[in-house]
């Protein structure tokens, strides 16, 4: 059987991430030489709350949503972790329990470390330990922003600036559009920003109206950043 690797495209995405391509070149090859692709499937469940934490990944191609499900039994999710990301550390740092569901969102294509390999490369490679500890900063001031929004901007305001971050991570350009090419369905982006699909739907057609989107089944497409940046300052 033949070890799967990364097309081109894929080891694109891994060496271009914005925290990846800040290591030295040692460290890079040390994470890659010690990586093994895994190509999943769209829903596939990549780990479960709960469980013991084995594996740090890298996406190098489609998406992982990451969720919970509520006592009430509704999903939600909290973010979508987009290529050239990596996760799963934290599990590995503390030793505790992995703290949300991870799923496949799209055919989407991993590099995996295991956990005796991570350990590894932290032994060798002191580098690494500042490099997680300035990633997980950001993780933390991003969820400070989160807890912020949600407590002081209206659902359209946040909307727009959703849409915004997903035409950045996901956006491709045609002409003078934006298409989000991640695929995600009004109740995806109702979980996102904790509100219900009825009024992200009625926020999005107000959107529509005002030629800053275009609707497309399970998919966005951006039409002026410049009005989406006016209503998200709202």
């Amino acid at each position: 059987m033949n070890t799967p690797v990364l097309t081109i495209d894929e080891q694109a995405n891994i060496e271009s991430g914005s925290w990846f391509s800040k290591l030295s070149q040692p460290l890079r090859n040390a994470i890659l030489s010690r990586s093994i692709v895994r190509r999943v499937h769209d829903g596939a469940l990549l780990s479960s709350r709960g469980e013991a934490a084995d594996e740090w990944c890298g996406v190098a191609k489609g998406a992982v949503r990451v969720s919970s499900v509520s006592l009430s039994g509704k999903q939600i999710t909290l973010t979508y972790v987009e290529p050239g990301l990596w996760f799963g550390d934290i599990s590995l740092f503390d030793g505790l329990p992995r703290t949300h569901d991870a799923n496949a969102h799209g055919a989407t294509t991993l590099l995996v470390v295991r956990k005796a390999d991570f350990r590894e490369l932290l032994a060798q490679h002191t580098e690494l330990y500042e490099a997680l500890l300035k990633l997980n900063c950001r993780r933390l001031r991003l969820m400070f922003d989160v807890v912020e929004d949600l407590n002081t901007m209206p659902l359209a305001a946040r909307l727009a600036k959703q849409i915004l971050l997903l035409s950045r991570s996901y956006g491709i350009e045609q002409g003078q559009e934006i298409r989000i090419g991640l695929q995600l369905a009004q109740e995806d982006l109702a979980q996102l920003l904790g509100a219900s699909r009825q009024r992200v739907n009625q926020e999005l057609k107000g959107f529509e109206r005002d030629g800053a989107v275009r609707i497309e089944p399970t998919r966005l497409v951006v039409l002026s950043k410049d009005k989406l940046l006016a209503i998200s300052e709202r």
